[in-house]
């Protein structure tokens, strides 16, 4: 019977720089990257979700802003409804529990994702996405 699953993204953004974790082998999608997340809890909203996730996976407390976008992927082992949050870490200096990490923006592309991350890392990726900034990788003032 094929599984329906509905998950919560919290895609963390400081000075430029994604939160993001290596899954663990053994795990359904094993070796590959992703964002901190996991499944919505029933009578749990997805912004919840988002924010709750990313505690319990990276330590982090995040203020989850508002929805980047969904996205609907199939899997082999599910059918899987993905809520993308755009957040900002609480303490700006606390650092995240392994395997999560701070890597920036133009090193996502050299990552593997699960395929059902591919729209939000296009528009990560997309020069747009980043605004407009000076040399030194700042946004002007």
């Amino acid at each position: 019977m094929r599984q329906f699953i509905s998950v919560a993204i919290a895609v963390v953004e400081q000075d430029n720089r994604f939160l993001v974790g290596r899954r663990s082998k053994s795990a359904p999608l094993g070796g590959l990257w992703e964002f901190p997340g996991g499944k919505i809890e029933q009578d749990e909203s997805p912004k919840a979700a988002a924010a709750r996730e990313c505690l319990e996976e990276t330590g982090l407390r995040v203020h989850v802003s508002h929805c980047r976008m969904f996205h609907k992927q199939s899997y082999t082992h599910a059918e899987i409804t993905l809520h993308f949050f755009a957040c900002q870490p609480l303490d700006p200096d606390a650092l995240p529990r392994a395997p999560f990490q701070w890597i920036a923006r133009e090193q996502l592309g050299q990552l593997q994702f699960p395929d059902g991350n591919r729209p939000l890392l296009e528009e990560l990726l997309a020069p747009s996405s980043a605004g407009t900034r000076r040399a030194d990788g700042k946004k002007p003032l």
